[in-house]
């Protein structure tokens, strides 16, 4: 699959050839971001850190809290790598500090190893001096240390003239169950789809900043079908990953689907078909993933009413639990009734504050399973309307509850005092 790249020097984003010449100053990275996460994960270059120039923590950290991103750049030590973890990184990419010592204080899923190479030997200090070790032979060395491995061929990068895939295919043999990432000269589809087929995924800048490559063509590309129709099956969730329907896709709808954020889809009986044009059912496209076998694909949506042509939230009736109960609450809180209790308790920030306040006291209290299945209905309920009143949905707290399980330190779970 595609990794697309966004690397950041004195806070906009640059792209360089061989790592020293300025070819593109793209500027804000958020609006990047936002653009190439709905393919997934991101990886972010603290050009500057790398260099020992300087560093684009703050902003790093900030753009961590909005997409899934690899983090990479002057991490040269644990310290620096768990504090990156913590804020919210799923992965941190470390380059010429790597050993078998460092990474073995850190979780091995969620660590990349960096290895730029010029002609088969590592190259270090921003590609500027030889180390004099084999890249296969250091790939031997640390793979049983990462979950993955990113390699750069110096001599290709921002020059677009293509990768080398029989390098790349060596690297793959040797880095055993680690993934392998590749950089440096991607340019085409067809190089991101053979890569794949060996099972590597390609970190793409250049290509993408000049348009010579796609979002939409590159994940096209990895796609294939056994249907005589060349159709994907598209199974399409909400935010909270609840299945709401299946419907198919091809290269059109895809690109109509990614460049214009909704829900467009291939209908085997009208071709293109763009969810909610006449019903008003619309979806906002949130993210695009592509399964396992690279035969099907899983929108995730925000849905405007309901799914099915029924008009029911989905294609199996209408869904339940807090995802209804959300709905429910915005619709109150949108309406403007004014006689319902969880009006008042939106309308009465007091009220509802002794009402969580003391739901909590009697969650506390309650000892058998139906009162604590009846207390925690009554607390969550007054959660909800917490978080609708100010403008809360439940997959963002699902974000961060995320967030907060990858973090690497705990706080002490102490009381505090409450009097």
């Amino acid at each position: 699959m595609i990794i697309p790249s966004i690397d950041l020097s004195q806070g906009r984003t640059v792209q360089l050839v061989e790592g020293e010449v300025l070819a593109i100053d793209a500027g804000d990275p958020f609006p990047i971001l936002e653009r190439f996460s709905i393919v997934g994960e991101v990886a972010v270059i603290d050009i500057d850190a790398a260099r020992g120039e300087g560093t684009n923590r703050d902003l790093i950290a900030s753009l961590c809290r909005q997409a899934r991103i690899r983090v990479g750049g002057g991490i040269r030590d644990v310290e620096t790598a768990v504090g990156w973890l913590d804020s919210g990184a799923e992965k941190v990419i470390i380059g010429t500090a790597a050993s078998p010592e460092l990474l073995s204080a850190l979780p091995r899923d969620r660590v990349i190893v960096a290895l730029d190479s010029r002609d088969g030997k590592v190259v270090s200090h921003g590609w500027r001096q030889t180390t004099g070790h084999d890249l296969l032979d250091r790939v031997e060395e640390l793979r049983d240390h990462c979950g993955g491995f990113l390699v750069t061929f110096v001599e290709r990068e921002g020059h677009l003239g293509g990768t080398d895939l029989d390098r790349a295919e060596k690297v793959v043999a040797s880095a055993g169950d680690a993934r392998v990432t590749i950089a440096g000269g991607v340019t085409t589809a067809e190089e991101i789809a053979a890569l794949d087929r060996i099972g590597a995924d390609a970190q793409v800048g250049m290509a993408l900043y000049t348009g010579r490559l796609d979002l939409v063509s590159s994940v096209a590309a990895v796609m294939r079908s056994d249907r005589p129709d060349g159709l994907w099956p598209t199974v399409v969730v909400d935010e909270r990953g609840v299945a709401l329907g299946m419907a198919f896709s091809d290269t059109e709808s895809l690109r109509t689907a990614i460049e214009g954020r909704r829900g467009a889809y291939h209908s085997r009986s009208r071709g293109l078909w763009l969810k909610g044009e006449t019903s008003g059912a619309t979806q906002e496209l949130r993210a695009v993933d592509v399964d396992c076998d690279r035969d099907t694909l899983r929108f995730t949506v925000r849905q405007q009413d309901g799914f099915c042509h029924t008009s029911h939230r989905t294609c199996w009736g209408e869904d339940h639990g807090l995802g209804r109960l959300q709905r429910r609450l915005v619709g109150i809180a949108e309406d403007g009734e004014t006689s319902s209790n969880t009006r008042k308790l939106l309308d009465d920030s007091a009220l509802l504050a002794s009402k969580i306040r003391e739901e909590a006291a009697e969650l506390a209290g309650a000892g058998d399973p139906e009162a604590v299945v009846a207390e925690a209905a009554d607390l969550l309920y007054f959660l909800m309307v917490k978080a609708t009143a100010a403008d809360v949905t439940l997959d963002m707290i699902e974000v961060e509850l995320d967030r907060r399980e990858r973090r690497l330190t705990r706080r002490p779970m102490i009381s505090k005092d409450l009097t």
